[in-house]
């Protein structure tokens, strides 16, 4: 009896084992790879364009240059959702992706090219770097739409050809009198960043 028992056992365990393996074994079919999902494209790229600025590799008008693209982007991605009930074809996808690649080439040959925010000491430089940060922050968090960050980079460009002027005219320094007038300045675009950082509207 117990032989017997021993023997059907020994049939049953050799008759599932290679089946049993073969389950654990048989590799799982794979798909190809599909672009990144339109929302991580957006999301990788501010991040890029966010560390560029806060880094000084992009200067305020190459960041407004990039963000004015980005935005363009998103009102596109907005008007295709509206004309097919909140969705995108498959055909809208590609011509986004194929947009935030051009983009993404751009945000690199911006990086990497021999144009960079210099800052400089005092006052007003660290005044500019700290607003720098601030708007690099709000890009990353996504408290700044990239419509919002072309405005904040637009008005710190405009400061900065203000103090470069300011400095052409003065063997390259600033008076006491550009100081003050580029801190008011600051201080008004430091408003800015805060309200846009705190309407609500998110990236």
């Amino acid at each position: 009896m117990n032989r017997k028992l021993a023997l059907t056992l020994g049939a049953l365990i050799a008759f599932a084992g290679p089946a049993a393996m073969a389950q654990t074994t048989t590799p799982q079919t794979t798909t190809n790879a599909k672009p990144a999902p339109i929302q991580d494209r957006k999301t990788d790229q501010q991040d890029r364009i966010a560390n560029g600025v806060q880094s000084g590799q992009l200067t305020p008008g190459e960041s407004k240059n990039l963000e004015t693209k980005e935005a363009g982007i998103n009102h596109e991605e907005s008007n295709m959702r509206s004309e097919d009930n909140g969705h995108l074809t498959a055909a809208d996808r590609a011509k986004i992706n194929n947009q935030q690649n051009r983009v993404s080439n751009q945000i690199y040959t911006d990086k990497h090219n021999a144009a960079a925010t210099h800052y400089g000491p005092g006052e007003v430089g660290q005044r500019q770097r700290l607003q720098q940060d601030r708007i690099a922050n709000g890009m990353k968090s996504g408290q700044l739409t990239a419509g919002e960050s072309t405005r904040l980079e637009h008005q710190q460009q405009s400061i900065n050809r203000e103090k470069n002027g300011m400095r052409a005219a003065n063997d390259g320094k600033l008076t006491a009198g550009d100081k003050a007038a580029l801190n008011r300045r600051e201080n008004r675009a430091s408003k800015n960043v805060y309200a846009k950082k705190h309407n609500g509207r998110r990236s």
